[in-house]
């Protein structure tokens, strides 16, 4: 059961609804360790002074910003405490927009917010009120220290709050070193089977379609390896021969569509009653 890292209130007016604060990603990687390729042992980092070599005690750490090559500037810790934001209990809204208004590229680390105890109907009242006016909230609040831009939406009658980046975070489209696409110039009959293409690639957004194959790749390495399998390197694909046409990769990406398509409109043939394959390493793994 998920456990909630924060509780405070929604204010915005005179308003204050007590709610509570949940992860709503919980990012999933391979973690490894780096070891000696003799015997296995675990690596340890130290904190050597490039200066004289010698490892320093933690107690002896300072903080330094870089403002010339190989110039620093110390700043203590009770510095940066003294202009950290003062830590509060609320979700202070100020003002509510519509939620296209927000690039998306803004977003950054998303949280379920739930209702305190308590604080059901006028939580209730606020997802209503937000749901029924299309609006988003946009926002301030603590946490670990450091104060966050947030906007707050509704997803399926429930309060969804994502942190925000800040406007002068977000890389300009004008720096990128790339010439702009706007001076290229596009047939209307390449642009009616893009068009077309498009249109037969469409349908909803299913989310759980997708599914991170590396790591799951990765997982089934570490199980056949733990199990003592010997594992053999393929060799690695041939680079795609380039389309020398775009008008040609078009057609062509229609072409294998319409068949992808044609063939999973077929009704399978009868199979042969096959016997039962045998647990996966995987399943293996989860039990023991």
């Amino acid at each position: 059961m998920a456990r909630s890292i924060w509780s405070g209130s929604i204010s915005f007016g005179l308003v204050n609804v007590p709610v509570k604060l949940y992860n709503a990603v919980q990012r999933k990687s391979v973690q490894f360790h780096q070891l000696h390729d003799s015997d296995r042992a675990r690596i340890q980092q130290k904190r050597v002074c490039s200066a004289d070599g010698e490892e320093v005690p933690f107690e002896h750490l300072v903080k330094g910003f870089e403002f010339a090559p190989g110039q620093y500037v110390v700043i203590e810790s009770d510095e940066l405490d003294a202009l950290a934001a003062q830590k509060t209990r609320l979700i202070e809204i100020e003002q509510f927009v519509d939620l296209d208004e927000i690039d998306p590229l803004m977003f950054d680390q998303p949280y379920y917010v739930a209702p305190a105890t308590g604080a059901a109907k006028a939580y209730r009242l606020m997802v209503d009120a937000m749901d029924e006016a299309r609006k988003a909230a946009i926002g301030r609040f603590v946490l670990r220290q450091k104060e966050h831009l947030v906007a707050l939406r509704v997803k399926d009658g429930q309060l969804v709050m994502e942190t925000l980046v800040y406007a002068d975070e977000i890389v300009s489209p004008a720096s990128l070193d790339t010439a702009p696409a706007a001076d290229a110039e596009v047939s209307e009959r390449e642009l009616d089977i893009a068009r077309q293409l498009v249109a037969m690639l469409s349908g909803p957004f299913e989310p759980s379609r997708y599914r991170d194959d590396y790591r799951e790749a990765v997982l089934g390495l570490i199980e056949r390896k733990v199990a003592g399998e010997e594992i053999a390197i393929a060799p690695a694909p041939r680079e795609p021969a380039a389309v020398p046409d775009l008008m040609a990769a078009l057609q062509a990406s229609v072409d294998a569509v319409a068949k992808r398509q044609g063939e999973a409109g077929k009704p399978a043939a009868p199979k042969a009653k096959a016997r039962k394959p045998p647990q996966s390493p995987r399943k293996v793994a989860q039990k023991s």
